[in-house]
């Protein structure tokens, strides 16, 4: 069975980088990719070109930027946490961002996991595995209870 991850990222680089390491992990993932928080917003509510679910499934986990085109990503976790329907999914704030307000905030809007972008493809690669294989291989997901 291959599992939905939402990145909500900008940087063409830290998603080409991601993606490589979604490939070369064990498990299968399917990575869906919105540039923009408002796009985030369009895409788990299903409207507009997000309408359809077997195309754009609901993901299982969020890994979503802060500093984002139209819509910041804390924005974007106070909507995904205000909806009943969305509100289990695990969101990892994934970030370049190390500063202790954006942490503390994000944690009390809703956020599961704050990582710090790693600075080398190397570090994201395995910080891909070590996600995938926490949420995806030992983690029991709320849907799956």
């Amino acid at each position: 069975m291959s599992e939905t991850i939402l990145l909500v990222e900008d940087s063409e680089d830290d998603v080409f980088f991601m993606e490589r390491a979604i490939r070369l992990s064990e498990v299968k993932i399917h990575l869906q990719v919105v540039r923009d928080g408002q796009s985030a917003v369009d895409y788990l509510g299903g409207v507009r070109e997000y309408a359809d679910r077997k195309t754009y499934p609901i993901p299982s986990l969020v890994l979503l930027d802060l500093k984002l085109p139209k819509v910041l990503g804390l924005d974007v976790l106070r909507w995904i946490r205000s909806r009943p329907e969305l509100q289990t999914i695990p969101v990892i704030i994934l970030t370049s961002s190390g500063e202790r307000a954006d942490l503390e905030r994000g944690y009390r809007i809703g956020a599961n996991s704050f990582m710090v972008k790693p600075s080398n493809a190397d570090d994201l690669l395995g910080l891909a595995k070590c996600l995938s294989d926490y949420w995806f291989k030992y983690n029991i997901l709320p849907r799956q209870a």
